[in-house]
Parts: structure tokens; sequence; C-alpha cells
């Protein structure tokens, strides 16, 4: 078995590796003048069972196309098995067709990754479960739950937590934690009355006196948890603290997280923090490595990946 990664989030690579036992393979995965894409793989991978570690965070072309160009170069280097492992699947959010004449651009993508010559795919969080039908080999999607799950009861009395999804579509991941938790569930429900006006939240639940958890598979802009945390509090909520797999947080996300009222944002390393999250005061990121690292081993082993979160 080795690992190989490319330029999209070198310190998890290293982390998986770490937790492996193993080195990171030796690879160079550069550009020409004019940001065409070179890859080299400096060590023999004959008949050797392959680990490309690399989300198609932003820049998300880029890093899709590393991945592409890497697992052709494996492929053409007689790897015996290549696996893509994709922390965060880019393009994920777009899964079907929300109006006429518009792409579904997740497919294209496991067609891609498929065609390029990969065996199988491991991901983690895919923002919808279908998505593993997309790709035409086999697929293991991974859950954060147990990661988030031990966090909060290193930090909360879960007396007083309650488990809150931010919107509708996100019940199932919600009360997925909950159950784990053996708390109570809350839904925020956002709507909007009319076209042009701003978006009202009403929260399904008693949260008065208790600890919010928001959980939440991305967090890109950042708006819709802000202002989810805002009608937590409004209804009596104690704290609002969100929990978030994916922290994509693009544009000004950041500096609308440190400027809500949100405790805490925690969010894993499935993309690389840059260094405006790790400067945050209320950003917090925990590791993916261990659970990443031990799919990895035992797919290797031909063992089950499923019961990791029996």
């Amino acid at each position: 078995m080795k690992v190989f990664a490319g330029n999209s989030n070198r310190l998890l690579a290293e982390a998986i590796c770490n937790y492996l036992n193993l080195p990171l393979g030796k690879a160079t995965v550069r550009r020409f003048a004019d940001q065409e894409i070179f890859v080299e793989i400096q060590e023999n991978v004959r008949g050797e069972d392959v680990f490309l570690v690399q989300s198609t965070s932003f820049p998300t072309n880029d890093h899709l196309m590393e991945l592409l160009i890497m697992i052709d170069a494996m492929r053409r280097s007689s790897a015996r098995r290549i696996t893509a492992v994709i922390p965060y699947f880019g393009y994920a959010r777009q899964d079907r067709k929300p109006g006429p004449r518009t792409p579904i651009s997740a497919k294209l993508v496991a067609n891609l990754i498929t065609e390029a010559g990969a065996d199988r795919v491991l991901t983690l969080d895919l923002h919808a479960g279908q998505i593993q039908g997309f790709f035409d080999i086999p697929t293991d999607n991974l859950y954060a739950v147990p990661i988030l799950s031990r966090d909060v009861k290193e930090n909360y009395n879960l007396e007083n937590v309650m488990v809150v999804s931010p919107d509708v579509g996100g019940v199932v991941r919600a009360r997925a934690l909950a159950k784990r938790l053996d708390c109570q569930l809350a839904i925020v429900d956002k709507r909007r009355e009319r076209a042009g006006e701003s978006e009202v939240m009403n929260v399904i639940g008693d949260v008065t006196g208790k600890d919010c958890l928001l959980i939440d598979d991305i967090v890109d802009s950042g708006g819709t948890l802000c202002n989810a945390a805002e009608a937590l509090l409004k209804n009596g909520a104690t704290s609002v603290t969100a929990y978030i797999t994916h922290g994509v947080l693009s544009g000004g996300a950041v500096a609308r997280v440190t400027s809500s009222k949100l405790k805490e944002l925690v969010i894993t390393d499935s993309i690389q923090p840059t260094t405006a999250v790790q400067s945050a005061h209320n950003i917090r990121v925990i590791s993916t490595a261990s659970l990443i690292g031990e799919a990895i081993n035992r797919t290797s082993q031909e063992e089950s990946v499923s019961s990791l979160f029996d």
C-alpha cells in the first residue's frame, strides 16, 4: 500500500500517513509556465495498492485536474489498484437539475474520475448520499459523526444539549448525531414569504435554556448558519455552536462567522484551513486523519469499512 497526495491538502495526507505509519509517497505535482499541470511519480508503484488523497476544494478545477492526471499517471505506471481518496468532493451540490437546461455536474465529475482510471473512491460526508450511485466503481462514503460526537462529549454536558438542523433537508444528518448523543432534536425552518423579502427563521422545537449544536455538511458563505444561530438565541437558547464537516468558507464567510453570535464553529480538516480560518477566534479545526486512515487500512486489507460506524 502506498499513499500519495496532490497539492490540495498535504497536511491531511501527512497526518493520514502518520496514522498508518507509512511515508507519504514521493510525487511532483507542479505547473508549467502556462499553468498546465505536470505530474511525475518518483517511486515505483507497479503492482501496488495506491491511494491518492486530494480534496477538490478551491481552486476546484485545478485540484480536480490534478487528481485526474495523478490517476492517469498511476494507471500508466501499472499500479494494481487506484483509490481516489476525496475528503471533500467538489461539485457535490450540483447533484440534480434544479431547472431546465442545467447540468448534473456531480455525475460529470464522477464520470471523469472513473474514466481517468480510478478503481475505487473513498470520500467523506457527501452532500447527497445518492452521489455514490453516480460512480460506476465501488464508492465508500464515510461519515464524520463519530468524530463530531466524540468532540461534543468532551466539551459539553449532554443533559443540556440539543442538536439542531439548520434546514429541513439536513434532518437525517442531525438525527444521526442526536441518536449517538441520546439528546433531543430541533429544526430551523427558513422561508421567504414573498419575493424580495428577507428570510423568516422559525424554530421547530423548544430550545429554551439549551446549548444548541447546529449540524450540517457544508458551510460556504455562512449566512444561513449565522441567521440560524440568531434565531435560536432569540428563542431562548443559552448558546449556539456549529459542527460542520466541510469548511468551504468562501468570500467573507470567516469575517461573518467571527462577528456572529456563534459561540464556536467546529469544522474538520477535509479542506485545508486557510490562514484566516486558523487565526479566527471562534473557529476550531478537528482532524479526520484517524477516520480516513482507518478506512484506507481496512480497504487495503479487504475488511469492512461500514463497521466503523456501528
